[in-house]
Protein backbone atom coordinates (compact mmCIF):
# COMPACT_ATOMS: atom_id res chain seq x y z
CA UNK A 1 0.00 0.00 0.00
CA UNK A 2 1.18 3.53 -0.78
CA UNK A 3 2.36 5.85 1.98
CA UNK A 4 1.53 8.86 -0.19
CA UNK A 5 -0.69 11.51 1.42
CA UNK A 6 -2.61 14.54 0.26
CA UNK A 7 -1.11 17.96 0.96
CA UNK A 8 -3.20 18.57 4.09
CA UNK A 9 -2.19 15.20 5.52
CA UNK A 10 -5.75 14.07 6.33
CA UNK A 11 -5.76 11.28 3.71
CA UNK A 12 -3.33 8.45 2.97
CA UNK A 13 -3.88 6.97 -0.47
CA UNK A 14 -4.62 3.23 -0.57
CA UNK A 15 -2.90 2.70 -3.92
CA UNK A 16 -0.80 -0.39 -4.49
CA UNK A 17 1.62 1.72 -6.54
CA UNK A 18 2.24 5.33 -7.60
CA UNK A 19 3.66 5.80 -11.09
CA UNK A 20 5.14 8.92 -12.72
CA UNK A 21 5.18 8.20 -16.48
CA UNK A 22 7.64 10.32 -18.45
CA UNK A 23 5.94 10.04 -21.84
CA UNK A 24 2.46 9.55 -23.24
CA UNK A 25 3.57 6.15 -24.54
CA UNK A 26 4.63 5.13 -21.03
CA UNK A 27 1.33 6.42 -19.66
CA UNK A 28 -0.51 4.36 -22.28
CA UNK A 29 1.47 1.27 -21.32
CA UNK A 30 0.57 1.75 -17.66
CA UNK A 31 -3.08 2.10 -18.55
CA UNK A 32 -2.82 -1.02 -20.68
CA UNK A 33 -1.81 -3.14 -17.69
CA UNK A 34 -5.43 -3.30 -16.56
CA UNK A 35 -6.86 -3.07 -13.05
CA UNK A 36 -8.12 -0.09 -11.06
CA UNK A 37 -6.44 3.22 -11.81
CA UNK A 38 -6.84 6.91 -10.97
CA UNK A 39 -4.97 10.07 -11.92
CA UNK A 40 -3.58 12.19 -9.07
CA UNK A 41 -3.10 15.93 -9.46
CA UNK A 42 -1.50 18.34 -7.02
CA UNK A 43 -3.11 16.55 -4.02
CA UNK A 44 -5.18 19.51 -2.88
CA UNK A 45 -8.39 17.50 -2.51
CA UNK A 46 -9.47 16.69 1.03
CA UNK A 47 -11.49 13.54 0.32
CA UNK A 48 -10.97 10.25 -1.53
CA UNK A 49 -11.96 11.52 -4.99
CA UNK A 50 -8.52 10.58 -6.39
CA UNK A 51 -7.98 7.43 -4.32
CA UNK A 52 -7.79 3.87 -5.63
CA UNK A 53 -6.67 0.46 -4.47
CA UNK A 54 -4.90 0.10 -7.81
CA UNK A 55 -2.32 2.37 -9.45
CA UNK A 56 -2.18 6.14 -8.99
CA UNK A 57 -0.84 7.92 -12.06
CA UNK A 58 0.90 11.27 -11.53
CA UNK A 59 1.48 13.20 -14.77
CA UNK A 60 4.00 15.75 -13.48
CA UNK A 61 6.87 14.21 -15.48
CA UNK A 62 5.19 14.23 -18.87
CA UNK A 63 6.71 16.64 -21.41
CA UNK A 64 5.64 20.20 -20.68
CA UNK A 65 3.16 21.89 -23.01
CA UNK A 66 2.74 25.66 -23.35
CA UNK A 67 1.47 26.86 -26.73
CA UNK A 68 -0.21 30.20 -27.39
CA UNK A 69 -2.67 30.08 -30.30
CA UNK A 70 -1.92 32.03 -33.48
CA UNK A 71 -4.74 34.48 -32.75
CA UNK A 72 -3.53 34.88 -29.13
CA UNK A 73 -6.94 34.10 -27.64
CA UNK A 74 -6.02 30.71 -26.15
CA UNK A 75 -3.17 28.76 -24.62
CA UNK A 76 -2.70 24.98 -24.57
CA UNK A 77 -0.98 23.76 -21.40
CA UNK A 78 -0.11 20.46 -19.76
CA UNK A 79 -2.92 19.08 -17.61
CA UNK A 80 -0.47 18.62 -14.75
CA UNK A 81 0.80 22.20 -14.92
CA UNK A 82 0.12 24.41 -11.92
CA UNK A 83 -1.62 27.74 -12.44
CA UNK A 84 1.18 29.47 -10.58
CA UNK A 85 3.72 28.13 -13.07
CA UNK A 86 1.88 28.98 -16.29
CA UNK A 87 0.70 32.44 -15.17
CA UNK A 88 4.13 34.17 -15.40
CA UNK A 89 4.66 32.58 -18.82
CA UNK A 90 1.35 34.00 -19.98
CA UNK A 91 2.13 37.42 -18.54
CA UNK A 92 5.46 37.43 -20.36
CA UNK A 93 3.42 36.97 -23.55
CA UNK A 94 1.24 39.93 -22.60
CA UNK A 95 -1.67 37.60 -21.83
CA UNK A 96 -3.79 36.65 -18.84
CA UNK A 97 -6.53 34.38 -17.54
CA UNK A 98 -9.82 35.89 -16.41
CA UNK A 99 -9.60 34.36 -12.95
CA UNK A 100 -7.55 32.25 -10.59
CA UNK A 101 -8.36 30.30 -7.43
CA UNK A 102 -7.15 31.46 -4.02
CA UNK A 103 -4.20 29.05 -4.29
CA UNK A 104 -1.86 29.18 -7.33
CA UNK A 105 -0.41 25.79 -6.29
CA UNK A 106 -3.19 23.67 -7.83
CA UNK A 107 -2.94 21.82 -11.13
CA UNK A 108 -5.00 22.90 -14.13
CA UNK A 109 -6.56 19.50 -14.85
CA UNK A 110 -7.33 18.79 -11.19
CA UNK A 111 -8.91 22.18 -10.58
CA UNK A 112 -11.00 21.95 -13.73
CA UNK A 113 -12.13 18.38 -13.04
CA UNK A 114 -13.47 19.33 -9.59
CA UNK A 115 -15.18 22.60 -10.54
CA UNK A 116 -12.77 24.73 -8.52
CA UNK A 117 -13.29 28.49 -8.75
CA UNK A 118 -12.08 31.93 -7.77
CA UNK A 119 -14.51 34.75 -7.12
CA UNK A 120 -16.38 37.32 -9.15
CA UNK A 121 -19.99 38.02 -10.08
CA UNK A 122 -19.05 38.25 -13.76
CA UNK A 123 -16.41 35.47 -13.79
CA UNK A 124 -17.03 31.75 -14.12
CA UNK A 125 -15.22 28.88 -12.46
CA UNK A 126 -11.77 27.87 -13.70
CA UNK A 127 -13.48 25.18 -15.77
CA UNK A 128 -15.48 27.78 -17.68
CA UNK A 129 -12.24 29.04 -19.26
CA UNK A 130 -11.63 25.65 -20.90
CA UNK A 131 -12.14 25.66 -24.66
CA UNK A 132 -10.54 22.28 -25.35
CA UNK A 133 -8.91 19.26 -23.75
CA UNK A 134 -7.20 16.01 -24.69
CA UNK A 135 -8.05 12.85 -22.74
CA UNK A 136 -6.30 9.48 -22.82
CA UNK A 137 -8.95 6.92 -21.90
CA UNK A 138 -8.25 3.71 -19.95
CA UNK A 139 -8.39 1.76 -23.20
CA UNK A 140 -5.58 3.89 -24.64
CA UNK A 141 -7.74 5.96 -26.98
CA UNK A 142 -6.90 9.65 -27.31
CA UNK A 143 -9.94 11.91 -27.50
CA UNK A 144 -9.71 15.62 -28.24
CA UNK A 145 -12.73 17.77 -27.43
CA UNK A 146 -13.49 21.41 -28.17
CA UNK A 147 -16.17 23.75 -26.90
CA UNK A 148 -19.32 23.01 -28.88
CA UNK A 149 -18.61 19.27 -29.30
CA UNK A 150 -21.38 16.95 -28.11
CA UNK A 151 -19.38 15.56 -25.17
CA UNK A 152 -17.61 18.77 -24.20
CA UNK A 153 -19.94 20.13 -21.50
CA UNK A 154 -19.90 16.74 -19.79
CA UNK A 155 -16.18 16.13 -20.09
CA UNK A 156 -14.71 19.27 -18.53
CA UNK A 157 -15.77 18.81 -14.89
CA UNK A 158 -15.16 15.07 -15.03
CA UNK A 159 -14.23 14.02 -11.45
CA UNK A 160 -11.42 12.04 -13.08
CA UNK A 161 -13.96 9.54 -14.41
CA UNK A 162 -13.08 9.75 -18.12
CA UNK A 163 -9.32 9.30 -18.30
CA UNK A 164 -5.99 11.11 -18.00
CA UNK A 165 -6.20 14.74 -19.12
CA UNK A 166 -3.04 15.30 -21.15
CA UNK A 167 -3.56 18.96 -21.99
CA UNK A 168 -6.10 21.74 -21.58
CA UNK A 169 -6.72 24.74 -23.83
CA UNK A 170 -7.75 27.87 -21.93
CA UNK A 171 -9.24 31.18 -23.00
CA UNK A 172 -6.84 34.08 -22.53
CA UNK A 173 -7.02 37.85 -22.89
CA UNK A 174 -4.59 40.79 -22.80
CA UNK A 175 -2.74 41.13 -19.52
CA UNK A 176 -4.03 43.50 -16.85
CA UNK A 177 -3.26 44.76 -13.36
CA UNK A 178 -5.21 44.33 -10.12
CA UNK A 179 -5.26 46.30 -6.88
CA UNK A 180 -6.42 44.60 -3.69
CA UNK A 181 -8.17 46.33 -0.79
CA UNK A 182 -9.18 44.88 2.60
CA UNK A 183 -12.03 46.24 4.72
CA UNK A 184 -12.64 45.23 8.32
CA UNK A 185 -15.70 44.76 10.52
CA UNK A 186 -18.61 45.64 8.22
CA UNK A 187 -22.02 45.05 9.75
CA UNK A 188 -23.46 41.63 8.81
CA UNK A 189 -27.07 42.83 8.60
CA UNK A 190 -26.08 45.75 6.38
CA UNK A 191 -24.05 43.47 4.10
CA UNK A 192 -26.90 40.98 3.71
CA UNK A 193 -29.34 43.81 2.99
CA UNK A 194 -27.08 44.98 0.13
CA UNK A 195 -25.49 41.62 -0.73
CA UNK A 196 -25.62 42.07 -4.51
CA UNK A 197 -24.02 45.51 -4.30
CA UNK A 198 -21.29 44.21 -2.00
CA UNK A 199 -20.26 41.31 -4.21
CA UNK A 200 -20.35 43.46 -7.36
CA UNK A 201 -18.20 46.27 -5.94
CA UNK A 202 -15.00 44.66 -7.27
CA UNK A 203 -13.77 42.27 -9.92
CA UNK A 204 -13.43 39.66 -7.18
CA UNK A 205 -14.89 39.92 -3.68
CA UNK A 206 -14.40 37.59 -0.69
CA UNK A 207 -16.11 37.80 2.72
CA UNK A 208 -14.17 36.25 5.60
CA UNK A 209 -15.58 35.35 9.02
CA UNK A 210 -14.47 33.22 11.94
CA UNK A 211 -18.06 33.35 13.30
CA UNK A 212 -16.67 34.30 16.70
CA UNK A 213 -18.99 37.27 16.24
CA UNK A 214 -22.29 37.30 14.36
CA UNK A 215 -22.81 41.06 14.25
CA UNK A 216 -19.81 41.95 12.06
CA UNK A 217 -17.74 40.29 9.34
CA UNK A 218 -14.04 40.01 10.05
CA UNK A 219 -12.85 41.12 6.61
CA UNK A 220 -13.95 41.74 3.04
CA UNK A 221 -11.24 41.50 0.36
CA UNK A 222 -11.87 43.39 -2.88
CA UNK A 223 -9.69 42.70 -5.92
CA UNK A 224 -10.21 45.31 -8.63
CA UNK A 225 -9.01 45.44 -12.21
CA UNK A 226 -7.25 48.63 -13.23
CA UNK A 227 -7.97 51.22 -14.40
CA UNK A 228 -10.84 51.48 -11.93
CA UNK A 229 -13.98 53.55 -12.48
CA UNK A 230 -15.81 52.83 -9.18
CA UNK A 231 -13.43 53.86 -6.42
CA UNK A 232 -15.81 56.47 -5.04
CA UNK A 233 -18.67 53.93 -5.02
CA UNK A 234 -16.49 51.42 -3.16
CA UNK A 235 -15.48 53.94 -0.51
CA UNK A 236 -19.09 55.07 -0.06
CA UNK A 237 -20.39 51.51 0.19
CA UNK A 238 -17.98 50.44 2.91
CA UNK A 239 -18.58 53.62 4.89
CA UNK A 240 -22.29 52.80 4.79
CA UNK A 241 -21.54 49.24 5.96
CA UNK A 242 -19.58 50.57 8.94
CA UNK A 243 -16.32 49.07 7.66
CA UNK A 244 -12.84 50.52 7.94
CA UNK A 245 -9.98 50.04 5.50
CA UNK A 246 -7.16 47.85 6.80
CA UNK A 247 -4.03 49.87 7.52
CA UNK A 248 -1.65 46.93 7.15
CA UNK A 249 -1.56 43.66 5.29
CA UNK A 250 -3.94 40.95 6.48
CA UNK A 251 -4.23 37.14 6.37
CA UNK A 252 -7.72 35.60 5.93
CA UNK A 253 -7.24 33.76 9.23
CA UNK A 254 -7.11 36.24 12.10
CA UNK A 255 -3.79 36.35 13.92
CA UNK A 256 -1.79 34.55 11.19
CA UNK A 257 1.25 36.32 9.74
CA UNK A 258 0.20 37.68 6.31
CA UNK A 259 3.63 37.19 4.74
CA UNK A 260 2.26 34.33 2.58
CA UNK A 261 -0.54 36.51 1.18
CA UNK A 262 -0.55 38.52 -2.02
CA UNK A 263 -0.05 42.29 -1.81
CA UNK A 264 -2.87 44.49 -0.52
CA UNK A 265 -3.38 48.15 0.50
CA UNK A 266 -4.30 49.11 -3.06
CA UNK A 267 -0.81 48.43 -4.44
CA UNK A 268 -1.24 47.58 -8.12
CA UNK A 269 0.35 44.45 -9.54
CA UNK A 270 0.04 41.80 -12.24
CA UNK A 271 -3.20 39.80 -12.33
CA UNK A 272 -1.49 36.57 -11.25
CA UNK A 273 0.05 38.23 -8.18
CA UNK A 274 -3.28 39.60 -6.93
CA UNK A 275 -6.13 37.26 -7.93
CA UNK A 276 -4.90 34.41 -5.64
CA UNK A 277 -4.96 35.06 -1.90
CA UNK A 278 -1.63 33.31 -1.44
CA UNK A 279 1.80 33.53 -3.06
CA UNK A 280 3.21 30.54 -4.91
CA UNK A 281 6.47 30.59 -2.96
CA UNK A 282 4.74 29.96 0.40
CA UNK A 283 2.81 27.04 1.87
CA UNK A 284 -0.79 27.75 0.92
CA UNK A 285 -3.41 28.72 3.51
CA UNK A 286 -2.86 27.13 6.94
CA UNK A 287 -1.31 23.86 5.74
CA UNK A 288 -2.77 21.39 8.26
CA UNK A 289 -6.50 21.92 7.78
CA UNK A 290 -9.73 20.41 6.49
CA UNK A 291 -11.89 22.15 3.90
CA UNK A 292 -15.59 21.98 3.00
CA UNK A 293 -17.60 24.10 0.58
CA UNK A 294 -21.20 24.35 -0.54
CA UNK A 295 -22.39 26.40 -3.50
CA UNK A 296 -25.96 27.68 -3.63
CA UNK A 297 -27.88 29.51 -6.37
CA UNK A 298 -27.58 33.26 -6.04
CA UNK A 299 -31.21 33.62 -4.99
CA UNK A 300 -30.59 31.30 -2.02
CA UNK A 301 -27.38 32.97 -0.85
CA UNK A 302 -28.74 35.18 1.92
CA UNK A 303 -30.82 32.32 3.34
CA UNK A 304 -27.74 30.05 3.27
CA UNK A 305 -25.58 32.62 5.04
CA UNK A 306 -28.27 33.19 7.66
CA UNK A 307 -28.46 29.43 8.22
CA UNK A 308 -24.71 29.31 8.89
CA UNK A 309 -25.02 32.37 11.11
CA UNK A 310 -27.51 30.59 13.35
CA UNK A 311 -24.99 27.77 13.81
CA UNK A 312 -22.08 30.08 14.64
CA UNK A 313 -21.78 28.76 18.18
CA UNK A 314 -21.20 25.22 16.90
CA UNK A 315 -19.07 26.24 13.93
CA UNK A 316 -16.64 28.72 15.50
CA UNK A 317 -14.78 26.27 17.82
CA UNK A 318 -13.78 24.11 14.83
CA UNK A 319 -13.27 26.87 12.28
CA UNK A 320 -10.17 28.64 11.03
CA UNK A 321 -12.13 30.84 8.60
CA UNK A 322 -15.28 30.86 6.47
CA UNK A 323 -15.00 32.49 3.03
CA UNK A 324 -17.98 33.52 0.89
CA UNK A 325 -17.42 34.04 -2.84
CA UNK A 326 -19.45 34.29 -6.05
CA UNK A 327 -19.28 32.40 -9.36
CA UNK A 328 -20.99 33.09 -12.67
CA UNK A 329 -23.22 30.40 -14.18
CA UNK A 330 -21.89 27.95 -16.77
CA UNK A 331 -23.15 25.02 -18.86
CA UNK A 332 -20.77 22.30 -17.61
CA UNK A 333 -22.82 19.33 -16.39
CA UNK A 334 -21.12 18.65 -13.07
CA UNK A 335 -20.09 22.21 -12.30
CA UNK A 336 -21.46 23.44 -8.96
CA UNK A 337 -22.46 26.60 -10.87
CA UNK A 338 -24.18 24.66 -13.67
CA UNK A 339 -27.16 26.65 -14.88
CA UNK A 340 -27.05 29.23 -12.09
CA UNK A 341 -25.02 32.10 -10.76
CA UNK A 342 -23.73 30.68 -7.50
CA UNK A 343 -22.43 31.75 -4.10
CA UNK A 344 -19.91 29.51 -2.38
CA UNK A 345 -19.70 29.08 1.40
CA UNK A 346 -16.20 27.77 2.01
CA UNK A 347 -15.08 26.46 5.41
CA UNK A 348 -11.43 26.05 6.34
CA UNK A 349 -11.51 23.87 9.45
CA UNK A 350 -9.01 23.06 12.13
CA UNK A 351 -7.46 19.61 11.47
CA UNK A 352 -9.98 17.61 13.50
CA UNK A 353 -11.72 15.63 10.79
CA UNK A 354 -13.82 13.50 13.12
CA UNK A 355 -15.34 16.57 14.78
CA UNK A 356 -15.82 18.30 11.42
CA UNK A 357 -17.61 15.27 9.96
CA UNK A 358 -19.82 15.12 13.05
CA UNK A 359 -20.88 18.75 12.53
CA UNK A 360 -21.32 18.74 8.73
CA UNK A 361 -24.71 16.95 8.70
CA UNK A 362 -26.11 19.77 10.85
CA UNK A 363 -24.78 22.39 8.44
CA UNK A 364 -25.97 20.44 5.40
CA UNK A 365 -29.47 20.08 6.85
CA UNK A 366 -29.64 23.83 7.59
CA UNK A 367 -28.54 24.92 4.12
CA UNK A 368 -31.08 25.21 1.27
CA UNK A 369 -31.71 21.91 -0.54
CA UNK A 370 -30.14 23.51 -3.61
CA UNK A 371 -26.65 23.53 -2.02
CA UNK A 372 -24.07 21.60 -4.04
CA UNK A 373 -20.89 20.44 -2.29
CA UNK A 374 -17.49 21.09 -3.82
CA UNK A 375 -16.38 17.77 -5.28
CA UNK A 376 -12.85 17.89 -3.82
CA UNK A 377 -13.67 18.84 -0.25
CA UNK A 378 -15.13 17.06 2.76
CA UNK A 379 -18.92 16.65 2.81
CA UNK A 380 -21.28 14.07 4.30
CA UNK A 381 -24.33 14.40 2.07
CA UNK A 382 -25.59 11.04 0.86
CA UNK A 383 -24.25 10.17 -2.58
CA UNK A 384 -27.68 9.81 -4.12
CA UNK A 385 -28.78 13.15 -2.67
CA UNK A 386 -25.63 14.84 -3.96
CA UNK A 387 -26.13 13.46 -7.45
CA UNK A 388 -29.80 14.49 -7.45
CA UNK A 389 -28.75 18.13 -7.19
CA UNK A 390 -27.13 17.89 -10.63
CA UNK A 391 -29.76 17.59 -13.36
CA UNK A 392 -27.28 16.13 -15.86
CA UNK A 393 -26.04 13.37 -13.56
CA UNK A 394 -27.56 10.58 -15.66
CA UNK A 395 -26.05 12.07 -18.81
CA UNK A 396 -22.65 12.16 -17.17
CA UNK A 397 -22.96 8.54 -16.02
CA UNK A 398 -23.68 7.53 -19.62
CA UNK A 399 -20.69 9.56 -20.84
CA UNK A 400 -18.38 7.93 -18.28
CA UNK A 401 -19.63 4.48 -19.32
CA UNK A 402 -18.58 5.22 -22.91
CA UNK A 403 -15.14 6.48 -21.97
CA UNK A 404 -14.48 3.80 -19.32
CA UNK A 405 -16.73 0.81 -20.11
CA UNK A 406 -14.68 -1.50 -17.88
CA UNK A 407 -15.09 0.93 -14.94
CA UNK A 408 -11.38 0.93 -14.16
CA UNK A 409 -11.52 4.56 -13.04
CA UNK A 410 -14.47 3.97 -10.72
CA UNK A 411 -13.46 4.13 -7.06
CA UNK A 412 -15.50 4.21 -3.83
CA UNK A 413 -16.04 7.95 -4.22
CA UNK A 414 -17.69 7.54 -7.63
CA UNK A 415 -19.58 4.46 -6.45
CA UNK A 416 -21.16 6.51 -3.66
CA UNK A 417 -22.42 8.92 -6.30
CA UNK A 418 -23.75 6.11 -8.47
CA UNK A 419 -21.39 6.98 -11.32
Amino acid sequence: MSSERNWAGNLTYRASAVAHPESVDELGALLGQGGPVRVLGSRHCFNDIADTEGVLLVLDRLPSVFEVSADRTAVRVSGAARYGDIAPLLDAEGLALANLASLPHISVAGAVATGTHGSGDAIGSLASAVRGLTILTPSGETRSLERGDADFDGAVVSLGALGAVLDVTLDVEPTYEIAQHVFEHPDWDAVLADFDEVTSIGTSVSLFSTWERTDVIDQIWVKQRLPEAREAARVSLFERLGAVAAVSKRHPILGVDPIACTEQLGVAGPWFERLPHFRLDFTPSAGAEIQSEYLVPREDAVAAIQAVRTLAGQIAPLLLVNEIRTVRADSLWLSPSYGTDAVGLHFTWKPDEAAVRALLPTIEAALPATARPHWGKVFTLDGAETRSRYTRGDDFAALAARYDPDRRLVNPYLERLGL
